[in-house]
């Protein structure tokens, strides 16, 4: 249970993909209005689901066929179909999610967090369970982090931001604040 913890807080509020690598942040300037959840639910989904499958196609198809050099282009066409699938999925049952998710659905074609959590199961998954259990702490991370940083965004286009720093400067400049306010957290989490 104290592993599961650990787990959750570290993936959620430690290891945010968001902040801690700069892949993560082309989409944050381009975020405005409400798209947050719908990109979040849509991320998350396709994050779980595609680890879950890079886990069986690692372990059981491309290990023992030694084609483990494959192992990105193959993830990246499983993250395709995961993003389709889970598009479709939303458009049957969360039409309103959908229309908005559907405008940012290529920044969650190419979006790196689903592609690195799908890599760093690799080396830190030992069963589908763990996989399954990564995946969604991730996506619940990358969920509060866009939550979060709209919230801050919102609060800033209210404020008098000086003319240099309005756009995508404020945008990276608020996201490198939160990461350093969020450093705090890592000391709660074990090595």
């Amino acid at each position: 249970m104290n592993e599961i913890l650990v787990l959750l807080v570290g993936a959620t509020l430690v290891n945010y993909f968001v902040l801690t690598q700069l892949g993560r942040l082309a989409m944050l300037p381009r975020l405005s209005g409400k798209p947050e959840i719908a990109i979040g639910i849509t991320t998350g989904l396709a994050l779980t689901l595609s680890s879950a499958c890079a886990y069986l196609l690692y372990h059981y198809l491309l290990v023992p066929r030694d084609l483990v050099l494959l192992r990105t282009p193959a993830y990246m066409l499983l993250i395709v179909t995961a993003v389709v699938l889970v598009c479709a999925v939303m458009q049957q049952y969360a039409p309103q999610q959908y229309h908005l998710a559907t405008a940012f659905q290529p920044l969650v074609f190419i979006n790196c967090a689903v592609l690195s959590a799908t890599l760093i199961n690799d080396n830190r998954a030992d069963t589908l369970a763990d996989a399954v259990f990564s995946g969604l702490v991730i996506a619940a991370g990358f969920s509060l982090m866009l939550l979060l940083f709209s919230a801050m965004q919102e609060r800033v286009t209210v404020a008098d931001v000086p003319k240099p720093f309005r756009g995508a400067a404020i945008a990276l400049i608020t996201a490198g604040l939160m990461s350093l306010a969020l450093m705090g957290v890592a000391s709660l989490v074990p090595s």
